[in-house]
């Protein structure tokens, strides 16, 4: 825990260290940087660890009953003052160790612990506790994570649900420029599905579904761009610190899309598929809504391939 007792007065911070202290004496082991504390605060801890600048252990080891064994420790070296009574022992042994101390006694604190009987304990604990029991199993986990690849998913799936709705912006913006699009392609190709019986007219009706088929895709491979640019860096953190594996990070986010893309298709493909003319019939313009859904798919995944291309220069991408 980091400064826990930070910007709290003492009765707050009284109640978050007992907190502390009731989950210590469970059999758990807390580990907290303090910053001024306060005596009962201060000797609520069960053992101290002090650095000076750059990283150097000055003491660590036990602090004892009302810190006793530390006070201890550092009136056995010459030049140090005895602590007052009802003094700080946190705030005497940040003056008696401070950088001038050490300049006016000539002394390395350092140097001295590493050479104390605590240090030597300390080491000997560490080597102790090194050493399995002759019993004992290594720890094995089948997995580096700590939810299965569903429950991974669901989660990922749930957070990209609420990135999106709370993204209209993104989401408004698509599908008006999906309608937009629909009635320029419907004005351009108005009514050619009636000439396809001749040449001309059946390579212009060829032409008219084709583009209007990979257009919505080329389209959404650029709009998700500037979205998936700003996952990636809460995408990275999270994949480091073992939250979930990409291939769920992936598939929630390729999901997550689908109800967007099939709004989409559903809007263009009825607009253009009767401005068109298109052979009206149910068959064939459900192929056509199809074609349009997979496509935008398609092209959605490379616009996320295409973007994982470009920015990652290194292996750690």
């Amino acid at each position: 825990m980091d400064e826990p007792t930070s910007g709290l007065d003492a009765r707050a911070a009284a109640i978050v260290m007992r907190t502390v202290r009731n989950t210590v004496d469970t059999g758990r082991t807390v580990v907290c940087t303090i910053h001024q504390p306060s005596i009962d605060i201060f000797e609520a801890f069960d053992e101290l660890l002090l650095l000076k600048r750059g990283g150097r252990v000055i003491y660590g080891g036990k602090l004892g009953v009302r810190s006793q064994i530390l006070i201890d420790y550092f009136q056995s070296i010459d030049g140090i003052p005895s602590i007052p009574d009802g003094y700080n022992p946190a705030t005497w042994m940040l003056e008696v160790t401070n950088p001038a101390v050490e300049q006016r006694t000539d002394r390395d604190f350092a140097d001295i612990y590493q050479n104390s009987e605590q240090y030597r304990e300390v080491e000997g604990s560490i080597t102790r506790l090194s050493v399995p029991p002759p019993d004992s199993q290594p720890l094995k986990f089948s997995s580096i994570y700590s939810q299965d690849q569903l429950s991974q998913f669901l989660i990922c799936f749930k957070k990209q649900t609420l990135v999106y709705w709370r993204s209209p912006r993104y989401n408004l913006v698509r599908l008006v420029f999906t309608m937009v699009c629909a009635l320029i392609y419907g004005s351009v190709f108005w009514d050619v599905g009636n000439q396809r019986h001749t040449t001309k007219g059946l390579f212009m009706v060829m032409g008219a579904l084709y583009s209007s088929c990979i257009f919505l895709g080329v389209n959404n491979a650029s709009s998700v761009q500037p979205i998936v640019s700003i996952e990636r860096t809460v995408f990275y953190r999270e994949r480091a610190a073992g939250f979930y594996a990409p291939i769920s990070y992936a598939a929630a986010q390729g999901l997550v899309e689908l109800p967007y893309i099939l709004v989409q298709t559903i809007l263009f493909g009825v607009i253009t598929y009767f401005m068109i003319n298109f052979e009206r019939t149910a068959k064939n313009s459900r192929m056509v809504d199809l074609v349009l859904l997979h496509l935008s798919c398609c092209m959605e995944l490379k616009g996320y391939y295409q973007l994982s291309a470009w920015r990652c220069r290194n292996h750690d991408c």
